[in-house]
């Protein structure tokens, strides 16, 4: 086993994720050494993760937040700038591994310049094989850069079905389905933000919470695994595993079926994605399956919860559709965060914005930026009649 270290790139350090990768680098001193880490405006807390990770290269996305960090960076650091500055970070020469744990369409084009530069990324992104999945992994083919989920779900998948792809029958991703799923209806008008943000297994951030209450998250992930085994939509299936300890599931063509299990703990993936092919000994606690009792299972409710529905639709639409949805889905979870938005108005925004969108089959990356802007100023109008 090499005990070369691995130097590490961390674009999104101020995150869940990039928090917890951040552990993982610290627990694995040995293997891993943090060479940059990026956020949009966080400065307080990027300054003190450099400061005891000693980085020397920094980028921030807010122009405002550059000034502060330039005042608040020690000595010899680099400090980058904007979008520009994350696409340097992440193609950073002396990398090898990038950990894209940005949120939101800002991390397509730092994962496109990271497989440009041939590093190996390992990514959390959701918005950038979302919107422009075709482009993503096509350049990952182009310059032969290798392309780690570490989303628990798709970090299962491509466990499960490492060297045995042409057997591949279907995957089947498993939600929590979320703090609402034995909701009836009618109570969903009344969710506040604060029920929102109480999962049921998972910390993580505002958004993804809200993601995974309304099942827009798994929705999501469809699109992902679409993209990234490149597997057809109908050959994707979702089912609500309560207790988030099967992380997903491959099915294979001669009735088996393999199942990925742990503690749902991130740490486990993202660290999985850092040494693969290797393994290391994990900081997450250990799973007792004597203590579980039962597993259980079943069918989502997309009557319910309609968004899983939009994002199979989106998926199999294809082109900008997408793009579409994700853009307007960030802005409808922002907007009920702030309260301006019932929790059923989320869904509902989606598919207003999507049922007006032209449709671009075939897009270019600056298709799929104008259609995710276009998107978000269409979402901003259209919820006002909400």
């Amino acid at each position: 086993m090499s005990l070369e270290k691995k130097k590490v790139v961390v674009l999104g350090s101020t995150g869940s994720i990039g928090r917890q990768t951040l552990d993982v680098i610290d627990k694995q001193k040995e293997r891993f050494e943090l060479l940059g880490i990026a956020a949009r405006d966080e400065v307080e807390l990027l300054a003190e993760q450099a400061r005891q990770h000693q980085v020397n290269v920094i980028a921030v996305g807010d122009a405002l937040a550059y000034k502060e960090m330039r005042q608040e960076a020690a000595v010899g650091t680099t400090v980058l700038s904007g979008l520009e500055g994350l696409c340097q970070l992440a193609a950073w020469p002396t990398a090898d591994l990038v950990v894209i744990a940005l949120s939101g369409a800002i991390g397509i084009e730092p994962t496109l310049a990271a497989l440009k530069a041939g590093k190996r990324v390992a990514l959390a992104n959701k918005e950038t094989l979302v919107a422009a999945g075709d482009i993503v992994m096509e350049q990952a083919r182009q310059y032969e850069a290798e392309l780690i989920p570490v989303d628990s779900e798709h970090s299962a998948v491509f466990q499960c079905i490492k060297g045995e792809e042409r057997y591949l029958k279907r995957i089947w991703l498993t939600a929590s389905g979320g703090p609402f799923k034995d909701w009836e209806q009618s109570r969903l008008d009344r969710v506040t933000v604060e029920m929102a943000l109480q999962h049921p297994t998972w910390v993580m951030g505002p958004k993804i919470t809200v993601d995974s209450a309304t099942l827009m998250n798994k929705g999501l992930e469809v699109i992902e695994a679409h993209h990234l085994f490149g597997i057809n939509y109908d050959r994707i299936n979702v089912v609500v595993q309560r207790e988030s300890i099967i992380h997903s599931l491959a099915e294979f063509v001669d009735g088996s079926f393999l199942a990925h299990l742990g503690s749902h703990d991130m740490r486990i993936p993202i660290q999985y994605a850092l040494s693969y092919p290797e393994r290391m000994v994990s900081p997450a606690a250990d799973l007792d399956l004597t203590l579980l009792g039962a597993l259980h299972f079943e069918a989502p409710d997309i009557l319910r919860f309609p968004a899983l529905g939009l994002a199979y639709q989106a998926g199999q639409t294809g082109g900008t559709m997408p793009a579409v949805l994700n853009a307007a889905n960030e802005v409808a979870v922002n907007k009920f965060l702030k309260g301006e938005i019932p929790f059923t108005g989320i869904a509902i925004l989606v598919e207003r914005v999507m049922e007006v969108h032209d449709l671009v089959k075939n897009p270019n990356l600056e298709s799929i930026l104008q259609a995710d802007s276009w998107a978000r100023q269409r979402s901003h109008e259209l919820s006002k009649l909400l």
